[in-house]
């Protein structure tokens, strides 16, 4: 089983921060320094930080105030020594050779544990801090598609050896090591080589969130992980299988690609710790109070409508989270739920998959998941910090050790190595080689 954790420092659930013991800041880095080392402890594969270019003031408060997510990830990798470190960079708002390179950069200091979550960004307030306007779904897409293989093409710039520094003879690099990329296509033209040397895992992990048709696409192609956010079992096995048929279909085994759809647990020693937690989280939501979430996640404003009606039959818009946006509308529909119903579970959890109970309780759904393949593991969305990741590291994590399902110790040094995954071959090297 492969376990990450989300890190909204002040909590997943809409309120988190009001507890008294949860964090309130984003940016306090000796904070977000201790969350990494619990999931470190709990043995986790990778800690996991979202971004994105536009302060959302309206949405949860890691989202509006936040640290820039490659500098925070290399003052991590300083001060972890196992742990695998994911951020997400648009690749809407960034230049594919400055990507690369800031990712590459935190695997070299990393020593090989650094993954990037690759997103094409659906904020029409992000495109206005750039003065642009916002591609349509699939034409995001359609980008993303090449921004990948450039920047992975960059990845490949440098073979393992490249650098030779010998003192003796003056040979400081090994030129047949090294390629220039010389891409020029539809939407890039880039020459390259990377100012970085290869990295200490082959390439930075890829990793991925998209489960609309074309985020499935593009996962199949290129995610080594894809994070997804299923609610019932049933649903989560037909996108596990179809997901992974398509990871074949593009010529790679079906175990290079991590299904892990997001985890909000609520665990307490006994049934009625568990009900007095429960009953203090829903008692946190303010009415209405995750609307902007839901409207942002939804692509349309949830606020015109009437919290105690059933959810409107609306169609995915494009400048929706597609993903979320599927999901919710078809539990809503399966469900009879109400927009206050939805509105809550946005609240609570931010529409991912919940469970609460004793840590036994919460194994066991875990492994029936897993053994059931529905998914690969779990991204845990935790609805406050640090208290309630430390309780799962403590009270389940030992559970699914006992049980087999986790591991008691780390087998290897890199984020590749936690996931089973081995160092990719150099493409270039290979072409360079058949000319």
């Amino acid at each position: 089983m492969h376990l990450s954790v989300f890190v909204a420092a002040t909590g997943n659930h809409i309120a988190g921060w009001r507890i008294p013991e949860a964090l309130t800041s984003a940016e306090d880095f000796s904070a977000l320094l201790a969350i990494t080392k619990i999931a470190e402890r709990g043995k986790f594969d990778f800690a996991f930080f979202a971004d994105a270019p536009v302060c959302a003031m309206a949405d949860l408060p890691s989202f509006a105030l936040k640290l820039e997510p490659a500098t925070l990830l290399a003052a991590l990798s300083v001060q972890t020594s196992q742990i695998g470190l994911v951020a997400t960079i648009s690749s809407t708002f960034t230049e594919p050779y400055n990507l690369a390179r800031a990712i590459a950069s935190v695997d070299q200091i990393s020593g090989g544990r650094a993954g990037w979550n690759v997103v094409t960004t659906a904020s029409p307030e992000a495109a206005a801090n750039f003065g642009r306007e916002l591609p349509d779904h699939g034409l995001r897409y359609e980008i993303a598609d090449e921004y990948l293989q450039v920047v992975q093409g960059l990845w490949d710039s440098w073979e393992a050896g490249g650098l030779v520094a010998n003192k003796e003879t003056g040979q400081y690099l090994d030129l047949t090591k090294v390629h220039v990329l010389n891409h020029n296509g539809k939407y890039f033209r880039v020459r390259g080589p990377l100012c970085a040397s290869r990295s200490p895992q082959g390439q930075p992990v890829v990793v991925q969130a998209g489960s609309s048709g074309a985020g499935q696409r593009f996962a199949a192609k290129y995610a080594e992980v894809v994070f997804t956010v299923q609610q019932e079992m049933s649903e989560a096995q037909r996108f596990y299988q179809g997901l992974k048929e398509q990871v074949v279909a593009n010529g790679r085994p079906p175990d290079h690609c991590a299904v892990m759809p997001g985890l909000l647990t609520v665990v307490g020693r006994t049934d009625e710790e568990v009900r007095k937690k429960l009953a203090h989280l829903a008692s946190l939501v303010i009415p209405g109070s995750a609307l902007a979430t839901m409207s942002e996640r939804l692509g349309h404003d949830m606020s015109q409508y009437s919290l105690d009606e059933p959810v409107p039959d609306l169609p995915v818009a494009p400048t929706s989270v597609q993903s979320y946006a599927q999901v919710i509308y078809a539990k809503a529909k399966r469900e009879r739920l109400t927009l206050r119903e939805v509105h809550n579970l946005f609240a609570l959890s931010r529409g991912y998959l919940m469970i609460a109970g004793t840590p036994k309780a919460i194994a066991d759904t875990m492994e029936e998941w897993v053994v059931g393949r529905a998914c690969d593991g779990f991204m845990l969305v935790p609805a406050f910090f640090p208290g309630d990741l430390a309780e799962f590291v403590d009270l389940v994590v030992p559970e699914l050790q006992r049980r087999g399902l986790f591991r008691k110790d780390y087998a290897g040094t890199t984020l590749r190595s936690h996931l089973g995954l081995p160092e990719p071959r150099n493409r270039l090297a290979k072409e360079a080689s058949s000319e």
